[in-house]
C-alpha cells in the first residue's frame, strides 16, 4: 500500500470515528431523563411532574425520573438546570416563584428567561378568595365593604412570604383599596384550620385541593376566582374581576430545558408534553385539585414568563417586599 493510500485509509477512519450529530438528535433520549423539581415532594408541582414523567417516559422509551431539589424558594433546583448540559436530559418543572424570584432575590444566579429554553406550560390553577362558612360576606363586594368598614382589623391568611397566595392577596388589597393584616402559616392545611376556626377572615388559596373538602361541608365559602371566566368545577362562583375590574391571577407549572438545547429536542418534548396534558386522563386526575392541563408553544410560554415577571415586580414593589 503506497503513502497516498495510507493517508486515504487514515482519513476514512477519522471520518467514521466522528459522532453522527444528526443521528444523535434522532435517537434522543440516549439515557434516562431527569426532571428537577425545585420543591419538596408531595406538593402540586411535584405531583404534576411525576404524572408527566411517567407518561413521558412511556412515549420516549426511556425512564424519566423526578429529582426534588428544594431550597431558597426554588432557586437551588433551578440553578442546577441552568448550568446543566443543554442536551435535553435535564429538565426543570417551574411554578410561579420562577416569575417572582427576579424581584425577591437580590443576586439571582441565573436569568429566569435567558438561561432556559421553554418547552411548554403544563398546567394552570386559579387562586380563589375563600371565607369561613360563618362569614357575613356572600360576595367579593361584601368582603370589600367589610374591610373598608374595619380597616386593618381583618386577618388575611397566607402560606409563606412571596408565595402565590401571598402575592395574589397583595394584588387584591391594592386593587380593591383595602387594608388587611397578613398572617403567615406553614402550609395550606394550617390556613384552612385557622379560617374555619375564625383566626383569620379570608384566604387566597393557590389551589383548591385543601378547599374542596371544607367547601362540601359548608365550613368555607368561595367568593370569587382569579380567572377571567368562571371555572367548570365552580360554575356558580364569579370572577373576582366582576367586583375588582382587571384583577386576574393565574398559577402555573411548566417545563424548561437549559438554554442552548437543540430546537429539534425542544420540539419533540413539546409535542409529547402537550399530548399528555391534553388527555382526558390528565384532566380527570387533577380536577379535584382545580388544576387544568394547558399545553402551548415554547414562544407562548416565554411570553407568559416575561409578562408575569413584569406584573409581579410591580406588586412586590407596591407591597414593600424587599429582596433577600
Amino acid at each position: 500500500m503506497n503513502h497516498v493510500t495510507h493517508r486515504y485509509v487514515f482519513w476514512l477512519g477519522l471520518i467514521a470515528a466522528q459522532p453522527n450529530f444528526a443521528q444523535a438528535a434522532n435517537t434522543y433520549p440516549a439515557r434516562p431523563v431527569r426532571i428537577v423539581v425545585p420543591t419538596g415532594a408531595g406538593g402540586v408541582t411535584d405531583v404534576v411532574a411525576r404524572v408527566i414523567a411517567l407518561r413521558l417516559g412511556e412515549r420516549l422509551g426511556q425512564q424519566v425520573i423526578v429529582d426534588n431539589r428544594p431550597g431558597a424558594g426554588g432557586v437551588t433546583g433551578t440553578q442546577i438546570v441552568a448550568t446543566a448540559a443543554p442536551d435535553g436530559h435535564t429538565l426543570l418543572m417551574v411554578f410561579p416563584s420562577h416569575a417572582f424570584n427576579p424581584s425577591l432575590v437580590a443576586k439571582l444566579p441565573y436569568d429566569s428567561v435567558k438561561s432556559f429554553a421553554p418547552i411548554s406550560l403544563t398546567s394552570s390553577v386559579a387562586p380563589a378568595i375563600v371565607v369561613s362558612g360563618n362569614s357575613p360576606a356572600r360576595t367579593v363586594q361584601d368582603f370589600i365593604n367589610l374591610a373598608k368598614e374595619k380597616p386593618g382589623s381583618l386577618n388575611f391568611g397566607s402560606v409563606g412570604s412571596g408565595s402565590l397566595a401571598h402575592l395574589s392577596g397583595e394584588l387584591f388589597r391594592a386593587m380593591a383599596g383595602i387594608r388587611v393584616t397578613q398572617v403567615f402559616y406553614k402550609g395550606a392545611p394550617q390556613v384552612m384550620t385557622a379560617l374555619v376556626g375564625g383566626e383569620i377572615q379570608v384566604y387566597f388559596s393557590a389551589s383548591m385541593g385543601t378547599v374542596f373538602p371544607h367547601l362540601k361541608t359548608g365550613r368555607v365559602r368561595v367568593l370569587g376566582v382569579a380567572t377571567r371566566e368562571r371555572l367548570p368545577f365552580l360554575p356558580d362562583v364569579p370572577p373576582i374581576a366582576d367586583a375588582v375590574p382587571g384583577y386576574e391571577v393565574q398559577g402555573w407549572n411548566g417545563l424548561l430545558a437549559p438554554a442552548g438545547t437543540p430546537r429539534a429536542i425542544i420540539d419533540q418534548l413539546n409535542r409529547e408534553v402537550v399530548r399528555i396534558v391534553k388527555t382526558p386522563q390528565f384532566a380527570e386526575q387533577f380536577a379535584p385539585e382545580g388544576i387544568v392541563g394547558v399545553g402551548n408553544t415554547p414562544e407562548q410560554f416565554t411570553q407568559v414568563m416575561i409578562n408575569d415577571i413584569a406584573k409581579w415586580a410591580k406588586v412586590i414593589r407596591s407591597a414593600g417586599i424587599r429582596p433577600d
